[in-house]
């Protein structure tokens, strides 16, 4: 496989898991009273998910291939 292949399939990865974290069952696990730094729960973990998210598939696509070292 080359790493364009690769990569494709980490992307795909990281979309099912977004599609998994911001369905029902996960999100109603944080959908409880609280807040976390004045922030309510659900809307601090959606934010931190949604920006850990596209930190990783930043890093899927910046990654280097081996063979151009």
């Amino acid at each position: 496989m080359d790493n364009f292949e690769i990569k494709g399939q980490r992307l795909v990865a990281l979309a099912m898991l977004g599609c998994l974290v911001f369905n029902y069952p996960i999100l109603e696990l944080f959908n409880r009273p609280g807040t976390v730094l004045g922030i309510p729960v659900l809307y601090a973990f959606i934010f931190a998910a949604w920006g850990l998210l596209i930190a990783l598939m930043a890093a899927v696509v910046e990654t280097k291939d081996r063979s151009d070292r």
